[in-house]
């Protein structure tokens, strides 16, 4: 198993050395290397519909324990900066890809704006228009 290349000294707060010694630690997220990161973040950029989003979901966190959530923010919607995307805290994770996931996803339903209609249309937004 190839597991991701440590980022500078002082470039990251994602506790990769802490993690690799706690004994029985969840270690998935290290299998996410630079090279497969690229790969993740161009698939979420080209998302197909929401059950293909809900289903990078799930496939992120069997494979890799990132619980990515996905939901309109507290205020009304305007573009896509209104939808939260909150992963969370996962030790070994670097702080560029806490950064850059959202980022994909928010391109992808740029891309794809029926994907967030149908987000916030699965969260009752529309349900008195």
């Amino acid at each position: 198993m190839s597991i991701r290349q440590p980022c500078p000294p002082g470039a990251c707060v994602c506790n990769r050395e802490q993690l690799l010694e706690t004994p029985g630690a969840d270690l998935r997220i290290l299998q996410l290397t630079r090279q497969q990161e690229k790969i993740l973040l161009d698939r979420l950029e080209s998302l197909k519909s929401l059950q293909d989003l809900e289903h990078m979901q799930q496939r992120m966190y069997e494979q890799l324990g990132i619980r990515v959530h996905i939901a309109p923010g507290h205020t009304e919607v305007k573009s896509m900066r209104g939808i939260q995307i909150v992963i969370d805290e996962l030790p070994g994770m670097c702080r560029k890809t806490r950064q850059s996931i959202p980022t994909a996803i928010r391109r992808g339903l740029e891309k794809r704006p029926e994907i967030a209609y149908r987000l916030l249309d699965a969260h009752d937004l529309f349900r008195d228009t």
